[in-house]
């Protein structure tokens, strides 16, 4: 039987998260949560029926306030879910809204009714020029807000750090081109 955990990785789009966090969800036989595939259908058909840009995010003021704290809240509710099920959890999901905030962690177990589980919390570092060739080369509209304000964005979320108290903090180190 597989141990019962909660894996939370972080880190910049791009960095290598998702592979990191999809290779340790078959590690662990643990159900795979990823932010973006469980809401951006819905967060682009928000934004545009209020009449903004799908794919710009970071300087929404309707995203930011409204929209990615439900985003968020649901990704906790449903580890939740699996946890008190019996089931591992890895989140996939950048969380730097968030970082900040030493009981964010502690908060949400509680919110959201997780059974005690040990919480780690890798965090996928990459550095900032092989981070700008990898949103480049994958091309997609949402990293445009990104690439054009480059010097905001990798100050505002590439140097991060987890402020995160009861966790164990993970650092993995991708700078190779290969995610």
């Amino acid at each position: 039987m597989t141990e019962l955990s909660l894996h939370i990785v972080i880190g910049t789009a791009g960095s290598g998260k998702s592979t990191t966090a999809k290779r340790l969800a078959r590690d662990h036989a643990a159900a795979y949560l990823d932010k973006d595939a469980m809401s951006a259908r819905f967060v682009e058909t928000i934004l545009t029926a209020a009449g903004h840009d799908p794919n710009e995010r970071e300087s929404n003021a309707l995203y930011r306030e409204h929209i990615l704290p439900l985003e968020y809240d649901s990704l906790l509710d449903v580890s939740g879910d699996n946890l008190r099920l019996g089931r591992p959890v890895v989140i996939d999901a950048p969380f730097s809204p968030y970082l900040d905030d030493p009981d964010f962690i502690t908060r949400a177990a509680q919110r959201f009714a997780w059974p005690p589980v040990p919480v780690e919390v890798v965090r996928v570092r990459t550095s900032p020029a092989a981070l700008r060739r990898r949103l480049r080369a994958r091309g997609l509209e949402r990293d445009s807000w990104k690439l054009d304000n480059w010097d905001t964005y990798w100050s505002e979320h590439g140097e991060r750090s987890c402020a995160w108290t009861g966790v164990r903090v993970t650092e993995v180190h991708n700078d190779k081109d290969e995610t």
